[in-house]
């Protein structure tokens, strides 16, 4: 099995009043703990960005690889999140797993207990934490998740992504030692860690 990573960091960040993605945190900005977690269990990862943002300029930098939304896609994670499948079927991998960029407490670790489940033989995996589903850090079959998001974003509508989750039937995983936070607002960085 073959797994590629995909950090989404194209939203507009509309509450934090910038862009949180790369908002100063620890010796670097907020979407470097994440797409770290993603670098230690992926083969390879890709960012999804808005052109001329700067987490395009950020991930330019890191020479990663940078997608973009597709003009017909409703605006949403699930448009970045199809981008990311297309671009891990035509690279040949099977697993595509998917970080938010506004998770400072993510790790590693919660992405193997995601990788066990598959292992395991569940078809797709969710995380959980005490707050309930964490859709955004997740782990989607390639093949199966294209087909899933072609019919959820076929009328052009942006459903929620724990419904498309639920039709790939994905295991939920309790992810012990990650406490689900995510920043929305500056004040949400001063309470996180002071390094990644």
């Amino acid at each position: 099995m073959r797994f590629a990573g995909l950090l989404l960091a194209g939203g507009r960040s509309s509450r934090f009043g910038s862009e949180k993605a790369v908002a100063p945190f620890g010796a670097g900005v907020l979407m470097d703990t994440p797409l770290a977690a993603l670098q230690a269990v992926c083969e390879t990862v890709a960012v999804s960005v808005r052109l001329g943002s700067g987490a395009d300029s950020h991930v330019a930098t890191l020479g990663l690889t940078r997608l973009f939304d597709a003009s017909e896609d409703p605006e949403g994670p699930l448009a970045g999140i199809r981008r990311g499948i297309l671009w891990a079927s035509e690279a040949g991998f099977d697993w595509l797993a998917v970080a938010p960029c506004d998770a400072p407490t993510l790790k590693a670790a919660q992405y193997r207990m995601l990788v066990r489940a598959i292992e395991d033989g569940a078809p797709a995996a969710v995380g959980e934490t005490q707050f309930g589903l964490e859709p955004l850090v997740s782990l989607w079959p390639v093949a199966g998740g294209r087909r899933a998001l072609e019919t959820a974003l076929a009328g052009r509508a942006h459903p929620a992504i724990r419904t498309v989750l639920d039709a790939l039937a994905a295991a939920s995983v309790r992810l012990t030692g990650y406490d689900g936070r995510n920043v929305n607002a500056p004040t949400d960085l001063a309470a996180s860690p002071s390094s990644p």
